[in-house]
């Protein structure tokens, strides 16, 4: 047995030999053999890459919304392009939150922490000085606002349930309204003018980024609710944030919130719901599709180029076998196995896929590293389980390829073989 096992590692160590030596002999025909396997590696590597980072750049979105809040919104986030179906349905108030509020108040039972009411609008420009920003996303509420939001204060504070019931005139902006207005100022205390009223900053959120890469949470105002409506008006866009207590609950805390409002609405059994409320999950539906059509995508180029280099391998194998029929059979004749000569092709076509596969690694982290530099906001990722996916795909295509020429050579017969020419 250990003479086997010594046998075999000679026999091994023998073949590589031999591998290296062909592929460094024949650098360009071993080049152009590999080239179908590091295209479908690059194309199994940068799918991985994107479906990586997409669903890194969601979970990031998630956690913006906050996954322990859920929204009461006229309109439903899983239909958001059927504008139709809502449009007959009468508007939210702000007053529903306190409804909410006292309700839950009085049942120690409640899946619901707190109501928050928010009106908001894109209808704003922000200015100081000779500095401006358009297309401002302004935002009213009250002081129990960040209870339901996942950003943090960089600076400063948040308006006090003085200001927001005295209808005080001050806010609280993105990073990007800071950056914007004040490069080169401590924007806290400073006045920006909003529809020609002032508003004093009290504070500044820390920087969060865009959400599913459109809507930036940077280029936001947030006021106090009264002040928001002496400036817009009440014919606004109201939505009901709502933070549970235990975000593991959230189909128990969603039947509750929609009891309670129906209930407020006085919306009768069996008559249909003339509001939505709506959740994290309404995204993650209209993601997996565009996920799994990436996912097909990728599996068929990569299939497709896999499948011609794995043919390729196999012709230039088939040739190689060919070209060294005499050597075949010189080694059979002084006393070669046939798991010997089957081995050694095995092992060179494993080798061209291999380093073909680890090009075309090589070549997928210099796309992400370009990627990344050029688009930083791009999420994308390259994991450790993509490289060991790429080098065992890399490696069965070798084997699979190389497997049939492998075995025909294995079978040739020594002097038949010593007398080809």
């Amino acid at each position: 047995m250990k003479e086997q096992l010594q046998r075999f590692r000679y026999e091994t160590a023998e073949s590589l030999k031999l591998a290296i030596f062909q592929i460094g002999a024949n650098r360009i025909r071993s080049f152009l053999t590999a080239l179908g396997v590091i295209i479908g590696i690059v194309s199994i590597t940068m799918m991985g890459t994107a479906i990586n980072g997409i669903d890194l750049g969601f979970e990031k979105s998630l956690s913006m919304l906050g996954y322990d809040v859920i929204y009461v919104q006229k309109t439903s986030w899983s239909t958001m392009g059927e504008w139709w179906r809502y449009r007959n349905r009468p508007d939210l108030k702000t007053e529903y939150a306190q409804q909410i509020n006292r309700i839950i108040a009085d049942d120690p039972r409640s899946e619901l922490e707190i109501a928050v009411p928010q009106m908001s609008t894109y209808q704003a420009m922000a200015s100081y000085r000779d500095r401006s920003i358009e297309q401002v996303f302004s935002l009213g509420t009250n002081e129990n606002y960040l209870k339901t939001a996942s950003g943090d204060l960089a600076a400063g504070r948040f308006f006090t349930p003085g200001e927001a019931a005295g209808s005080e005139m001050v806010c609280v902006v993105g990073d990007d309204i800071a950056t914007g207005l004040f490069p080169l100022e401590d924007p806290i205390g400073k006045k920006i003018s909003i529809k020609n009223r002032k508003f004093r900053i009290v504070g500044v959120f820390r920087k969060q980024g865009k959400f599913l890469g459109l809507f930036s949470f940077d280029n936001q105002i947030i006021m106090p609710l009264e002040a928001f409506e002496k400036v817009y008006g009440r014919k606004m866009f109201v939505t009901l944030r709502v933070k549970i207590r235990n975000e593991e609950r959230v189909a128990q805390a969603r039947e509750e919130l929609l009891g309670l409002m129906r209930r407020i609405r006085k919306i009768p059994p069996g008559k249909e719901d003339n509001f939505s409320i709506n959740e994290q999950r309404a995204f993650k539906s209209q993601l997996d599709p565009i996920k799994n059509g990436i996912a097909a995508a990728g599996i068929f180029i990569t299939g497709m180029s896999l499948f011609v280099g794995a043919i390729g391998i196999m012709n230039i194998t088939f040739v190689s076998v060919r070209e060294r029929t005499r050597e075949i059979g010189l080694r059979k004749a002084l006393g070669a196995r046939r798991r010997t000569i089957l081995m050694q092709f095995l092992i060179e076509s494993v080798m061209i896929c291999l380093l073909g596969g680890l090009v075309g690694l090589l070549t997928s982290l210099g796309i992400t590293f370009a990627i990344e530099k050029i688009l930083p906001d791009f999420p994308i990722q390259f994991s450790f389980g993509l490289v060991l996916a790429s080098l065992a795909v890399s490696v069965l295509t070798g084997i699979i390829s190389g497997l049939a020429p492998a075995v025909n050579a294995s079978k040739l017969d020594p002097a038949d073989s010593l007398r080809y020419e």
